[in-house]
This record gives C-alpha cells, structure tokens and sequence, in this order.
C-alpha cells in the first residue's frame, strides 16, 4: 500500500484577498451607526431602528469576519493541522444566528406597534434613510466580487443587502407618513424586512452547518469524481471516497485507489493530483494505493483485521 498526500495552492483563504474592502465597509458601516441609533430614537420610528439593528448586526458580522480572516491564516499546529480555516464558517455561522434573532425582535416590536401606533418624525427619518441607503449602496459594490469566493464574505454582504433593503423600507414609510399621515405604514414596512431576510439568512445558515459537518460541497458530485479517477490510466477502482470543505474554497479529499501495478504508483499519484485540481479544484488530497481492496472485520474483541476480497486475511 501506498499513501500520497498533496496540499496544492496558497494558504491565503479566499475571504483573505479581499480584507481591503472588508474593512472599508466596516469603517462606513460603523460610523453611520452612530447616527441612526440616535435618530431612531428621536424619530420614534421602529423602521429606523429595525436598521440600525441590522446595522449593529453589520458591524459586529464584518468586525468578525476580519477577525476570522487573520485568524485562519494562522499557521497550522500539531493540535491544528488544519490550521484556522474553520474560524471563517463559525464567523458565517454566528452572523446567521444573530440576522435571524434581529428579524424575530423586529418582527415582535411590529406587532407591539400595530397594536399602538407611536407618533413618528418623518422627515428626519427621511433624509436618514436616504443617507444610510447611499453607505450600504457603496459597501455592497464594495464587497459583491468577493462575496461569491467566500461563505464568509457572503455573510458580511448579505447583511449590507438587508440593511439597504431596510433603508429603501424606511424610505417608503417615511414617504407615507410625510404623505397621509398613516402610522401604520412604519411596522408594516418594518415586518416586511424582517420576513425579507429570513429566508436569505437560513440559506447561509445551512451553507455554513453542511461545511461544519463535513458535507460533500454542492457544486461537487461525488459520483462524478469517482468515474474520472477510476479513468486514469492503472487504476481499477475507486473506494472510500470523501469530499469536504475546509472553507469557502478550499476543498479537501481523501479516497483509497485500487490500481493494477503499485510500481506505477507515482504515475498514477501525479495524475491523480492534476485531475483532482484542474477539473474540480480540490487542493488537498490524500490518496491511499492498494493492490486490492482492503475490508475491515471485527473479532470478538472488537479489533479490526484487514482482509482482501478474496477473504484471506492480510497479516498485521
């Protein structure tokens, strides 16, 4: 038997190219803050409140996907050998939680509210709104190329999106209130983004818990990988083959290989590298070789001893 293993590509996680604007739109977003918790409270608006809570949510998601990113380009360590990769999907992880207790807070207050409509100031709640909208029109161009490259940047955009979506919700109740004098239309706007992010947000939860558990990456069909590494030339069959994600692309594989003469062994190894990279883009693979394959049995006390198909055993 023989086991290869190869790490192919840069240690820089694909959120970690992109820090540059990260930390941009954490500078706007912070700032802008601020501002709108002030002025929802002055205003007495739940809609502007309702975004300035996503926009807390902002700044704690984005401050913590920084802190993710510089933690996963820690070197590995022998209790690591990972490394910190997995810090960014618990970063994902947290910003789903937290967008989805915001939304469930925002939804409560606006039953409060259409139970007993408080007055509201529009026009400062207006012109607020329309400052908030042009910081998160700016953060989201800001991080839109790399939030498809990085579940994490993909949290910390989807939270950008919420809150423009919000400001655009605040400015159409604003509107309304200016307009007819209608109360009613601050909670009503403010349910509507509540539910608007819900749906979006449990995506991304679920992204970051099939990651966590090791789940075979979406865009990658195991059954495929396995008919394209059993066609390489000396290879007989395919077992024992596993895909995860390590982080947001960064694919790891490991698979034991059955091939018809280990003296091509290395041949065979290297073909399997460049299959695994070029066609599916697993950096890191560990490949096992075997003249046969190897199954394991249990003996009464409970050791396992391999065995070959034809049901020899294999000495220890």
């Amino acid at each position: 038997m023989t086991t290869a293993h190869a790490h192919l590509g840069s240690t820089t996680t694909s959120a970690g190219r992109h820090t540059r604007p990260l930390t941009w739109t954490l500078l706007l977003t912070g700032g802008f803050l601020v501002v709108e918790v002030v002025a929802g409270f002055w205003t007495g608006s739940l809609v502007l409140l309702a975004d300035a809570g996503h926009m807390l949510t902002d700044v704690g998601g984005l401050a913590l996907a920084l802190f993710a990113i510089w933690f996963a380009a820690k070197p590995p360590t022998p209790g690591k050998t990972y490394g910190y990769y997995r810090v960014e999907i618990l970063a994902a992880l947290a910003n789903a939680v937290v967008l989805l207790g915001v939304s469930a807070y925002i939804l409560y207050e606006a039953y409060r509210r259409f139970l007993a409509p408080p007055p509201v100031l529009g026009g400062p709640m207006l012109l607020v709104a329309i400052t908030g909208l042009a910081i998160n029109l700016v953060g989201m161009r800001l991080l839109r190329s790399s939030s498809s490259e990085s579940l994490n940047l993909k949290g910390a955009y989807l939270e950008v999106l919420s809150d423009a979506l919000g400001s655009i919700g605040v400015i159409i109740a604003a509107l309304i209130v200016l307009t007819t004098g209608w109360r009613l239309a601050d909670p009503l706007v403010g349910a509507g983004i509540g539910l608007f992010i819900i749906p979006r947000t449990w995506g991304l939860l679920r992204q970051a818990v099939n990651i966590l558990l090791e789940g075979t990456p979406p865009h990658v069909d195991l059954a495929e990988v396995e008919r394209a590494m059993a066609g390489i030339d000396g290879v007989h069959q395919v077992h024992d083959l596993h895909v995860w994600t390590l982080t947001s692309g960064k694919e790891a594989m490991s698979g034991h290989v059955v091939v018809e003469n280990l003296t091509e062994g290395d041949r065979i190894i290297r073909d399997l590298h460049s299959l695994l990279h070029d066609r599916f883009g697993v950096e890191h693979t560990t490949i096992q070789l075997e003249s046969r394959p190897l199954v394991q049995i249990v003996t009464r006390e409970g050791t396992s001893i391999p065995r070959n198909e034809t049901g020899k055993d294999h000495p220890s």
